[in-house]
Order: structure tokens, then C-alpha cells, then sequence
């Protein structure tokens, strides 16, 4: 089985994983309701996506 041939350095490893970390979601607000939601998605609050509504939103039953 290979093995490296040389210690991967402890900048060149830091470097890599810079990168590894979890990214704070961008929220937008819904242009007829204002709720926060995540861009390009469909309103769960309304149903509303680019001026139209796109999903009926069943009301919740109290309880």
C-alpha cells in the first residue's frame, strides 16, 4: 500500500483546512409578508415566490 513519502507541513494542512467550516445562511424577507426565508425558496409563511403564489398554505390546527 503506498505511504507518503515526505510530512505533509502543518501550514500546508491549515491551508487545506481553512476551508472546513460551516457557512452562516443569507436570509432575505418574503416581499408580501416579510418573514425571513432563504433566497430562491418558496415562502413558507405565504406560499408566495416571485409575486405569484406558487403553494397553497394550509392554515395550523390550534393545540
Amino acid at each position: 500500500m503506498p505511504l507518503p513519502k515526505r510530512k505533509f507541513s502543518k501550514a500546508r494542512t491549515r491551508k487545506r483546512r481553512a476551508n472546513h467550516y460551516l457557512r452562516v445562511p443569507h436570509f432575505a424577507r418574503c416581499a408580501k409578508c416579510e418573514q425571513p426565508i432563504l433566497p430562491h425558496t418558496i415562502c413558507p409563511n405565504c406560499g408566495f415566490y416571485s409575486g405569484r403564489l406558487r403553494a397553497v398554505v394550509l392554515e395550523k390546527e390550534p393545540g
